[in-house]
């Protein structure tokens, strides 16, 4: 079987100009392939994760690198970044089983080589003009269950990856337009909700058809080669762009590090360390002082590394076009078998808290050859939490539910302002889900929701407030996960700026509060019904020396209650007026 490389169309460089107008015209539609993919999957996929959080994303892959040539503008980055080694590894799975042919689409779960974690499936679906393989279209959503010890796979105490969830390698979902029942007979058996699956993988499919009826429609109208030439111009573009945003900071290494609070396993703290080189026009990023892969599921791959690396730069850089040209004025050292490039079995299921702290340490260094340019840390944890029992009331006697949802924190400060409080993660554009939507959903209710006074470090500008949430159980009994950070190391402040607050998570038992030995991560706590769990987000860091905060501000501050000490504490349990 010849190498599908071989038979692809490859994007390069412009070999004849492009005027700036077409190729303006053809990077909005390229984009709005993908942002109608991730809109298609958004209305109609079953788990509220996906169709109110938006933890999905969709893009364009090159036919023989596999590299990011497009992505939706409402996607998580992080997921487009990841998604180039999904393709890539998708590719080699099919080369010795018949090779990728037009009609098949190819699913996997792979988090080793497709980066992310098993809750994360990758759709990739082969794009053919005229009997060339001319890109990958790929989809990439979080699905609400896919089996392991725990429901809604936020193991915290997994040592190891079956424990978390089904592995499932790159395998045909699709042959010649035909779906497989038996693959799609094994994925319902590993799940606690099959239908929420079978959902969302319709959605999946549905998004994947939209965008190959798009695609077709622009290169009817522009033509295959204009289009091919106007995707290398747009990467060629990138990395002119990166060298020069390189080369305005100052040569130098820049060093910073920071901690995860523990692993789940062993109450002791893993170190996230970058020593960041500039030299001219290049960037070394390299984590080689990183602590070893771990016994517990804080792991990630090198795969999801440079994904983490991909979404930092963007933050820094964000007038860079969205593909594989970020990276090409980039090199990395990461060494194997760290903590951010683990190897199988190891488990890897917290993803989202060490990326993260990758995406802090990149910040932090980077605020030493531009402080202007970065933003202080942000609250640094999604405090995974699910709650999950059988249902008693009439009618739906012993229906299984799983509640998983993430929450939001405080955002750091900037050279602009102050950090946005409650705001979602940095590593994706995914929003926090509406509590009407959960309540709605699970029998549970939300006795707290709020910004959390005295949470966002002080400084010139000071950081986001994070948030309390607080929720009581309807049902007779329920289980609670919960996978948190920033327990223990709060955000950090960037020139001079002070630090945000801890996390802090709770639950109530017989009318009294616990909090977990490992600080932030525990399972099978056990609920009746009134209990309640509480979660206080961090804020951001502050950004420049809290003596410049000019005083009118202050007075907002106190008026608005986001203070109530005269200057952020970081440490007050108190509540903001929203």
């Amino acid at each position: 079987m010849p190498d599908p490389s071989s038979l692809a169309a490859t994007p390069t460089a412009a070999t004849t100009a492009i005027d700036p107008v077409t190729l303006a015209v053809l990077r909005g539609r390229l984009e709005q392939v993908a942002d109608e993919m991730d809109a298609t999957l958004y209305r109609s996929a079953f788990n509220p994760i996906i169709a109110e959080a938006h933890d999905a994303c969709h893009g364009l892959y090159d036919a023989a690198s596999g590299d990011t040539l497009v992505q939706g503008k409402s996607g998580l980055p992080v997921f487009v970044g990841a998604m180039a080694f999904a393709v890539r590894a998708t590719a080699k799975a099919a080369e010795p089983r018949g090779g990728m042919k037009d009609g098949d689409i190819w699913i996997s779960n792979d988090a080793y080589d497709g980066g992310t974690h098993a809750n994360d499936f990758k759709l990739v679906k082969p794009f053919f003009r005229n009997g060339k393989l001319y890109c990958y279209m790929a989809s990439a959503a979080h699905w609400h269950d896919v089996g392991g010890a725990v429901p809604g796979n936020y193991n915290p105490a997994a040592t190891e990856c079956w424990q978390e969830a089904v592995q499932i390698p790159p395998v045909r979902i699709v042959r010649d337009g035909v779906l497989d029942a038996d693959v799609l007979a094994i994925l319902q058996a590993n799940t606690r909700l099959p239908d929420s699956l079978w959902g969302d993988l319709n959605g999946q499919l549905a998004a994947l058809e939209l965008g190959e009826k798009r695609l077709n429609g622009l290169l009817d109208e522009y033509g295959d080669d204009l289009v091919l030439n106007a995707l290398g111009e747009l990467r060629s573009r990138a990395l002119r762009l990166m060298r020069s945003h390189i080369a305005s900071l100052p040569d130098g290494r820049y060093s910073f590090e920071d901690v995860l609070d523990n692993d789940g396993i062993t109450n002791e703290p893993l170190t996230i360390a970058l020593d960041m080189t500039v030299a001219g026009d290049r960037l070394l990023l390299d984590f080689s002082r990183t602590s070893p892969q771990c016994a517990g599921p804080v792991n990630i791959s090198r795969a999801t590394a440079v994904a983490a690396c991909y979404v930092a730069l963007k933050h820094l850089f964000p007038d860079v076009p969205a593909n594989a040209g970020v990276l090409d004025a980039v090199d990395f050292n990461i060494p194997d078998k760290l903590v951010i490039s683990c190897e199988r079995p190891r488990p890897v299921g917290g993803y989202t808290e060490t990326i993260l702290r990758m995406i802090d340490v990149i910040f932090s260094a980077a605020a030493q050859a531009d402080p202007t340019r970065a933003v202080a840390q942000a609250y640094g944890t999604i405090n995974a939490l699910s709650i999950a029992g059988h249902r008693s009331d009439k009618g739906r006697e012993g229906q299984r539910w799983v509640m998983f949802s993430f929450f939001g924190g405080g955002h750091g400060g900037h050279s602009g302002g102050d950090g946005l409080s409650h705001g979602n993660a940095p590593i994706s554009t995914a929003t926090i889900p509406p509590l009407e939507i959960l309540e709605a959903a699970y029998p549970v209710r939300f006795t707290e929701w709020s910004l959390r006074a005295d949470s966002g470090g002080d400084g010139w500008h000071r950081g986001g407030l994070g948030a309390v949430y607080e929720i009581e159980l309807l049902e007779k009994d329920a289980e609670v996960f919960v996978f948190g950070e920033r327990g223990t190391s709060p955000p950090k402040g960037i020139a001079g700026g002070g630090e945000g607050a801890v996390n802090r998570f709770s639950y109530e038992n017989a009318g009294e509060w616990h909090t977990p030995p490992m600080v932030s991560k525990m399972r099978g706590i056990q609920l009746a019904r009134g209990e309640r769990v509480r979660l206080e987000t961090p804020g951001g860091g502050g950004w420049g020396n809290a003596a410049e905060r000019p005083a009118p501000q202050r007075e907002v501050d106190s008026a608005m209650g986001y203070v109530t000490t005269g200057t952020p504490t970081g440490n007050s349990d108190k509540k903001a007026s929203e």
